[in-house]
């Protein structure tokens, strides 16, 4: 049975559903299978391996390594803040994954909350995340965290579509619509992940692990 935002229950990559479904311009672009523009994704996968590496990516650097001018690199890639969000949510597809794998045969309620509590903690762990955080703590928030970002939507759409696949196999049901719900759950396991930005408190993903977890 298909859910309503198009994922095979329990076939196809969990994290690959955000991009679906909240595809950018340079998403297409870069598409391992369908993108026409190699030069985009020359860039693209260079920037994510500066990132995962630890450090700034810097337009003018990256254009430099790639023997081009800055012009045509931002006619690739976009802006910056383009490229950052397509790294850092090309950064969560694997860890969206892996959180799936995670969390076993678990269904309802327990699949849902083991499995964000999973991604979050990996978030938390990952070296060249925290280190982004520190280093550019207000971008990493408005790319990650609002309304106009596409990682806040692709966010969502992962969790709406878990809800939906929850909700048809008749595990659980919930009070709230799933998109509603599902926005509710990102915003909680955003102020784990980022609580010693927001709150000055340690982050940490404990508190996703309810002993009997119930919406």
């Amino acid at each position: 049975m298909t859910s309503e935002l198009g994922r095979d229950h329990g076939h196809g990559s969990l994290g690959a559903v955000g991009t679906t479904l909240v595809p950018t311009e340079l998403s297409r672009r870069i598409d391992p299978e369908t993108g026409t523009h190699a030069d985009a994704r020359r860039a693209f996968l260079l920037a994510r391996k500066t990132f995962i590496a630890g450090e700034r990516i810097d337009m003018a650097e990256l254009a430099a390594a790639l023997g081009v001018d800055r012009t045509s690199l931002f006619r690739w890639v976009g802006n910056r803040d383009a490229l950052l969000s397509e790294v850092l949510w090309s950064l969560a597809v694997p860890t969206f994954d892996q959180s799936e794998l995670a969390a076993g045969s678990a269904t309802g309620a327990t699949r849902i909350c083991a499995l964000l509590s999973t991604f979050v903690d990996n978030l938390i762990s990952a070296d060249y995340f925290r280190v982004f955080l520190r280093r550019e703590p207000a971008r990493a928030l408005r790319l990650q965290t609002t309304t106009d970002s596409e990682v806040q939507r692709r966010f969502v759409a992962v969790v709406e579509t878990l809800l939906s696949e929850e909700t048809d196999a008749g595990t659980v049901s919930y009070a709230l619509p799933n998109h509603d719900l599902a926005y509710l759950l990102v915003r909680i396991s955003e102020s784990f992940t980022y609580a010693d930005l927001i709150t000055g408190e340690t982050p940490q993903a404990n508190a996703l692990r309810p002993h009997s977890p119930s919406f």
